[in-house]
């Protein structure tokens, strides 16, 4: 039953990641001076396609609960961390490149 419940949970976090860090956007764009400053570009080699597929392969191997927990500033192993640190780094290329508007 716990592991149900884990599952689920981890199911909700990756849209609600997504939906904090667009609203974290539209405060900055919305309160910016400069205006908003479109997408950024990708890193050569990406694209929006490569890099869902790469969030959606940590997310299964249940990633976002060292993302969690680095947030939460709880102590990770250096592979949870390393996997944390990577998982944040797709993620802001994606929201930056625009990929969940496209």
């Amino acid at each position: 039953m716990a592991l149900n419940v884990r599952v689920e949970l981890g199911r909700l976090c990756l849209p609600l990641a997504m939906g904090c860090a667009l609203a974290m956007l539209a405060g900055c764009a919305s309160s910016g001076s400069g205006g908003d400053p479109g997408a950024k570009p990708l890193p050569v080699g990406q694209s929006c396609q490569s890099i869902k597929a790469e969030l959606d392969r940590m997310v299964g191997r249940g990633v976002q609960s060292s993302v969690e927990a680095q947030s939460a500033g709880k102590k990770l192993s250096p592979q949870q961390k390393a996997d944390a640190d990577r998982y944040n780094q797709l993620l802001a290329q994606y929201l930056g490149a625009r990929c969940h508007v496209l």
